[in-house]
């Protein structure tokens, strides 16, 4: 399985609303319950009335479409990091999963993810 690193920094945010979101940047990752707005997005990209904010994160893409029928694709990437003291931030789209840690532990995971075989492009 290919894993592609994705080369920004990353901000994980409460918004007080999408208004100023740039939905148009190249990723930006909303969720919306009854208690929050959230927003995951490029550092650069954090918009202005963002409540609170966690900046230091870094991403990559299991790489390809996913079929909904696989099972257990990110549960065994965080076993695997989670088994190394690396805590992870996971996004599930339509086609794949991303997976975010912080700065500090992005390249511990990469080299993780290398000796449990997979593939970092």
């Amino acid at each position: 399985m290919e894993i592609k690193i994705i080369e920004h920094d990353f901000s994980v945010c409460k918004v007080a609303d999408y208004s100023f979101v740039d939905l148009e940047k190249e990723y930006c990752f909303i969720g919306k319950t009854d208690e929050e707005s959230s927003l995951v997005c490029i550092t650069k990209a954090v918009p202005p009335n963002t409540i609170e904010r966690d900046d230091g994160w870094k991403a990559f893409r299991i790489q390809g479409v996913l079929d909904f029928s696989l099972i257990g694709v990110l549960s065994q990437i965080s076993t695997l990091l989670a088994e190394n003291k690396i805590g992870i931030f996971a996004i599930s789209t339509f086609n794949t999963d991303y997976i975010l840690t912080k700065q500090d532990n992005y390249d511990k995971a990469i080299d993780v993810l290398i000796k449990a075989g997979y593939c970092i492009v």
